[in-house]
């Protein structure tokens, strides 16, 4: 996002700036809720037209360098502009980005590689297989409307609204986000400028940049025609992948890798949400927002300054999130394989019309889904909930990286102090689940099932823990970790299918399904837990 003459003979071009999603489908009305806020009320705005192409080899090499080249055109094609952009990477997990860029005018539609000789460019390509191998991927095109914020302090930014579509192979997707780029002043303003906004529009942190979001779609598109090629037909949910962290790290660091990881999988599958019904979007954000808690209940007594910020606001949306998943998994896992033997168990009893009635609860349940999928993204428009997860954003990033505040290294002798502390706080988390699974294992009353619920969730927490945090604990959590994932899975199932007896019950399905359902519990709660 540079509109600031950004030539080839600086030596370092670095772009600062924060990518906000804008929820919702109505972008007349999202438009005016940006411009009437009392940020940008009074500035004067300039919209212009643009149109930008990627470019990248058949292999994607710039992609896998975390690499975008693009040309760009502004104004009209009857009297347009074009640019050339190289941007480099940046922290990948975040809204808030800080990244080399590289951009220039050039005289055609064409790219001129040329002029990127102070930039990593002849570096990366010092033998010109990649000038060679480049084609064009994806395009995107939007009406940007922008507006020159000045503060009090000093700081200038650039607020620039971008409502159009990103195509890849002939498909295309919704643009609608909002980006504010440093131009002068402190990295915090910009921050503190989003959160201005947040007040009265409803935002979301986006960490995947126009370039991420078009080489996702030319992947799905591939996909969706070659299904040979990947049967499963992705529907790229971002999953948890935990980022390299090591003993020689310092706490903060740490914290802010490993929760600004959980973050972005929370974030991105809620940005994906908005345009997808896929149960496994629901899933993955769920798993990112739990794997956020957890790792941060770990973290916590070690970092005692710390503490989070307010998230009440988040309360509805997470509990839209935990009602939506009780009914995919009921209706799209639990129920589906208990059907055929339902239907021959209850056939000589209710006659011909059983298969009529599941196909009415089949209904039901997905009329029930649909509501609450709704919910979800309707709590995602409120500003409380856009606030709330900017607020959080915001924090990650005082913990360490450019926002966060200078303070002296880590002794060896304190760094060793706070890894023992962590390792010692998981083996007690370990020691806990083992007790607790050797007090309830055989106690089948409801209590004893209620407490296999605790361990479930604490078997959960070791897992999230021991998953991001392995290369800084010991090795035999590692084994006790692939338990505690075959424990999670089996107390999983029997909970499964508790809750879908309970919403069977709730949308008034057949008494012969209630009747049946139970003793499918009761059979299965005679089988014993596995001990990790």
């Amino acid at each position: 996002m540079a509109r600031r003459s950004k030539v080839a003979a600086s030596a370092a071009p670095t772009e600062i700036e924060v990518k906000l999603a804008l929820p919702g489908a109505d972008v007349q009305a999202i438009a005016a809720a940006v411009a009437a806020s009392p940020v940008l009320a009074r500035r004067k705005a300039q919209r212009q037209r643009v149109f930008s192409q990627y470019f990248d080899t058949p292999d994607q090499a710039l992609r896998r360098q975390r690499v975008a080249l693009r040309l760009r055109r502004l104004g009209s094609p009857e009297q347009p502009q074009w640019r050339q952009t190289l941007k480099t990477a940046g922290q990948g997990d975040s809204a808030f980005s800080v990244r080399g860029e590289w951009e220039m005018p050039v005289p055609a539609p064409a790219l001129a590689l040329e002029l990127l000789q102070n930039s990593p460019w002849p570096q990366m390509d010092a033998d010109s297989s990649l000038s060679a191998a480049l084609q064009p991927c994806f395009t995107t095109e939007f009406e940007r409307t922008t507006w020159l914020v000045r503060q009090r302090d000093g700081s200038q930014i650039e607020v620039a609204l971008d409502i159009g579509s990103i195509t890849a192979a002939g498909r295309s997707v919704p643009l609608c986000e909002l980006e504010l780029e440093l131009i002068a002043g402190s990295p915090a303003a910009l921050l503190d400028l989003a959160g201005r906004i947040a007040r009265s529009v409803a935002v979301l942190p986006l960490a995947a940049s126009k370039a991420e979001r078009g080489f996702a779609l030319q992947a799905s598109a591939h996909s969706a025609a070659n299904p040979a090629a990947n049967p499963a037909a992705p529907v790229l949910a971002v999953l948890a992948q935990p980022p390299k962290v090591s003993p020689s790290d310092s706490l903060a660091r740490i914290a802010r890798q490993v929760l600004g990881e959980a973050f972005l999988q929370f974030t991105a599958n809620l940005y994906r949400l908005q345009t997808n019904d896929a149960p496994e979007l629901v899933h993955q954000a769920r798993v990112g927002w739990r794997r956020f808690r957890s790792l941060w209940r770990m973290l916590r007594p070690l970092l005692p300054d710390w503490a989070l910020p307010p998230l009440q606001a988040l309360q509805p949306l997470l509990g839209s999130l935990g009602a939506l998943r009780d009914l995919d998994v009921a209706r799209t896992e639990t129920l589906p394989p208990l059907a055929q033997a339902y239907l021959q168990h209850s056939q000589h009893e209710a006659g011909a019309d059983m298969p009529q009635q599941w196909q009415q609860l089949q209904t039901a349940l997905g009329q029930a889904a649909s509501q609450e999928r709704a919910a979800v993204r309707a709590a995602l428009m409120q500003p409380s909930v856009g606030a709330a997860l900017l607020a959080l954003s915001h924090w990650l990033e005082l913990l360490d990286g450019p926002l966060a505040a200078t303070v002296a290294p880590q002794s060896a002798k304190a760094q060793a102090r706070s890894l023992q502390a962590l390792r010692r706080r998981a083996l007690r988390l370990a020691k806990r689940l083992e007790q607790m699974l050797h007090q309830c294992q055989h106690d089948h009353s409801p209590e004893g099932i209620e407490r296999q619920h605790e361990v479930r969730i604490l078997a959960k927490r070791l897992r999230y823990n021991v998953h991001a945090l392995a290369p800084l604990l010991p090795k035999r959590l590692q084994q006790q970790h692939r338990a505690a994932q075959q424990l999670q899975e089996r107390l999983g199932a029997a909970r499964d299918l508790l809750q879908a007896r309970h919403l069977v019950a709730r949308w008034g399905a057949n008494p012969l399904w209630l009747a049946f359902l139970q003793g499918v519990v009761v059979a299965r709660t005679l089988d014993e837990p596995p001990s990790p």
